[in-house]
C-alpha cells in the first residue's frame, strides 16, 4: 500500500517577489511529488510571482493580515489548518513565527521554523522584543533552520534555543539555469557599451537594508577614477530607486547606467555582467549571490549576514564591511582592472556552487530534514 505523501503546510508573510519566497517556491517545484504535498498560506496576500510554482495542486491561501497586531490572525489561521490536516507546519522569519502558536494548538505533528534574514527594523537581531517572542515560541517549535552560521549562532547564543533543535540548511542555485554556458539574449544595454567596458551588476530589491545608494556612490567616484570605460546595470524596484538615479543624474552618469526594475530573465541577463556586487548592510542567505556565482562572476559583497558563508573572500570574492564607499571603489577597481582576476574568482565561484551550493543539494538537506521529524514522530508515538 502506497504512503500518502507528507503534506507541509508553509505559512509566509507574502508570497511576493523576494529570496525567502524565491527559495520556497524552488523548493515545492523540487521535491519528489510523491513524498511530498503542498499548501501556501500567505498572512497578507500573494501576487503574480505565485506563477513560478509548477505543481498545479498546491492550494495558496491570503489571510489578509490587518495593519499592526491582528488578533484574529490566531483563529483564521487556526481553522486553516484544522481544515487542512497538514503534517508539517513550516513558518518562516520574524513575520510569521508566532502562527507557531495556533499551529500548536491546531496539534500539527510536526512544526518547523525557518530564519532567513533579519527583520528590516532589526538588521542586527538586538530588538529584545523580538528575541523574546523566538524564546516563547521555541517552545512549541520541533525543528530550527538558520540558513547561515550567523543565524545558527544567534539562535543558540542569544535566543538559547538548545543545539539538538537546529539543523541549517543553506540555500541553492540551479546551477543549469544559472550558468555561464546558459543562452545569452542580447543585451538591452549592449549599444551603451563597447567591447572594453566593464559592466557592473547587481540584482536586488532597491531597499535601505540593500544599500543601493552606496552603489551609485562607489560608481561614480570610479567614474571619476578609472580611465578604462565602466557601466553600471541595477536590477530591481523599490523605495530607493528615484533615489539612487537622482544621485547619479546630478553626476551626468545616467547614459552609463540601465535600470529596468524587476526582470524575468535575470539568468540571461547576468551573463552580461563582468562584476557583481552587493553592497547590503544585512542579509540571510543572498540567492542573487548565489545566482552570480553560478553565472561564473567575480564577487564584491559585504561581511555581513551569509555573505562570507556563500563567497570566499580571495578566492571568489572581495568581501568589503558594510557602508564603506571607499572600500567598495577599491574592490571594484580591483577588478575592473584585472581581467585575469575576474576571470580566476568567477571560475572559482562556479566550481564552488557545483560542489556545495547547488538547489540539488538544498532540496536534499530539506527532504532529508522533513522526513527525520516525521520519522521521529512515528519512534515517539511507538
Amino acid at each position: 500500500m502506497m504512503k500518502q505523501p507528507v503534506h507541509i503546510c508553509h505559512i509566509i508573510y507574502a508570497l511576493k517577489t523576494g529570496g525567502l519566497e524565491n527559495g520556497l517556491v524552488n523548493l515545492i517545484n523540487h521535491l519528489p511529488a510523491e513524498k511530498f504535498q503542498h499548501s501556501i498560506v500567505c498572512l497578507t496576500d500573494f501576487d503574480d510571482f505565485a506563477d513560478r510554482i509548477k505543481r498545479d495542486d498546491v492550494e495558496i491561501i491570503s489571510l489578509h493580515k490587518n495593519a499592526g497586531q491582528d488578533i484574529g490572525l490566531y483563529l483564521k489561521l487556526y481553522r486553516v489548518i484544522k481544515r487542512m490536516k497538514p503534517d508539517v507546519v513550516h513558518t518562516r522569519n520574524m513575520a510569521a513565527i508566532e502562527m507557531q502558536i495556533p499551529a500548536f494548538f491546531a496539534k500539527v505533528k510536526v512544526r518547523v521554523h525557518g530564519e532567513h534574514g533579519w527583520d528590516i527594523s532589526d538588521p542586527q537581531g538586538k530588538n529584545k522584543k523580538y528575541q523574546w517572542i523566538r524564546k516563547v515560541c521555541s517552545v512549541v517549535i520541533h525543528r530550527f533552520v538558520p540558513l547561515s552560521k550567523e543565524l545558527e549562532a544567534y539562535l543558540t547564543d542569544v535566543v538559547r534555543v538548545p543545539p539538538q533543535k537546529i539543523t541549517r540548511i543553506c540555500n541553492g542555485v540551479d546551477s543549469v539555469r544559472f550558468s555561464p554556458n546558459a543562452v545569452m539574449d542580447k543585451m538591452p544595454f549592449a549599444s551603451s557599451v563597447s567591447v572594453n567596458t566593464v559592466v557592473i551588476g547587481y540584482v536586488g530589491r532597491m531597499e535601505v537594508i540593500k544599500n543601493p545608494e552606496v552603489l551609485a556612490r562607489a560608481f561614480i567616484a570610479l567614474n571619476k577614477q578609472l580611465s578604462k570605460d565602466v557601466f553600471l546595470v541595477m536590477i530591481g524596484g523599490g523605495s530607493q530607486l528615484k533615489t539612487v538615479k537622482s544621485i547619479l543624474e546630478n553626476e551626468q552618469l545616467l547614459d552609463k547606467c540601465w535600470f529596468p526594475g524587476d526582470c524575468p530573465n535575470v539568468s540571461s541577463l547576468m551573463l552580461g555582467f563582468d562584476v557583481f556586487c552587493l553592497p547590503s548592510k544585512a542579509e540571510g542567505i543572498s540567492n542573487t549571490l548565489l545566482e552570480a556565482m553560478a553565472s561564473g562572476l567575480p564577487v564584491v559583497a559585504t561581511k555581513v549576514g551569509g555573505n562570507a558563508d556563500i563567497a570566499l573572500d580571495g578566492e571568489t570574492a572581495t568581501l568589503i564591511e558594510s557602508g564603506h564607499v571607499d572600500e567598495l571603489v577599491e574592490a571594484l577597481a580591483t577588478y575592473v582592472n584585472d581581467a585575469g582576476l575576474r576571470k580566476q574568482h568567477g571560475k572559482a565561484g562556479r566550481q564552488r556552487i557545483e560542489k556545495s551550493l547547488s538547489l540539488k543539494q538544498m532540496v536534499s538537506n530539506y527532504e532529508a530534514m522533513y522526513l527525520k521529524e516525521i520519522n521521529n514522530l512515528h519512534q515517539e508515538v511507538a
